[in-house]
């Protein structure tokens, strides 16, 4: 069964996208179509701050982006060897939060330990740390559409047809592909079930429809659109992501 997942390709240490793997497992062929590009923004005032770890209580780690604002402000400002050998450190001295396994991953391999990773999504996290500090913001990137999403969504559908699932993974990501989604699916995009509390639904002799969110938001976003949600998975990680559309896919004997 095809599912079409909205989202950029990062391989792990296996060579291989994990969602890929994890939902293969469950029999569920899946294609990943990034729906966002990143520009980032205040990288001078951010790598300014990254120098003074002294003013701060620790650091927040929104997604994988904001790792990789700190690396351009390592590179750029030629801090790479002070990171090493002082930064780090008294960074690791103070609480490191992330959002979510994939983001932890990506902080742990720039030196830092992280904790909160298992609140599982970004309201949560948030109840967490507040709890605990005051907090400082700043923005260091913005999402803007891909630049081939339209391309892409567009032979996507032509060689495979319209997917079983499709998962979209933030509110930008909805915004930035629905209007391409649903001039290239139809009066088929009715025809998408809901998964209700008891379980799946879906109409006999057809192929099961489902939208999927990576998380609450998300799935608020697709709400607020007028769309059904077959499944949110329950953290934002393969394995959930797999087990929700495994369910919502199911056919309940027709």
């Amino acid at each position: 069964m095809k599912v079409l997942l909205l989202k950029d390709p990062k391989e792990d240490d296996c060579g291989q996208d994990p969602y890929i793997r994890e939902l293969g497992l469950y029999g569920l062929e899946a294609t990943l179509i990034p729906v966002l590009s990143f520009e980032f923004l205040s990288l001078s005032s951010f790598s300014e701050k990254l120098s003074h770890p002294e003013g701060y209580g620790g650091l927040i780690f929104t997604s994988p982006r904001a790792v990789e604002a700190v690396e351009l402000c390592l590179e750029k400002d030629n801090k790479t060897e002070v990171w090493k050998h002082s930064l780090k450190e008294k960074w690791n001295a103070k609480s490191v939060y992330v959002v979510g396994s994939a983001t932890s991953s990506l902080v742990n391999k720039i030196g830092l330990d992280t904790e909160g990773e298992s609140c599982g999504n970004a309201e949560k996290l948030a109840e967490y740390i507040c709890s605990r500090i005051p907090m400082e913001s700043i923005i260091v990137y913005q999402k803007v559409p891909h630049p081939g999403i339209q391309v892409n969504l567009h032979s996507y559908y032509s060689q495979q047809g319209i997917p079983a699932s499709i998962t979209f993974f933030s509110p930008s990501g909805l915004t930035h592909s629905l209007k391409h989604i649903q001039e290239l699916s139809g009066d088929n995009i009715g025809r998408i079930k809901t998964l209700c509390s008891t379980g799946p639904t879906q109409a006999c002799g057809g192929v099961a429809k489902a939208f999927a969110a990576i998380g609450p938001s998300t799935a608020r976003a697709l709400a607020a659109q007028g769309l059904p949600v077959s499944c949110t998975a329950e953290s934002p990680t393969p394995p959930a992501l797999a087990k929700g559309l495994r369910l919502a896919l199911q056919a309940p004997g027709c």
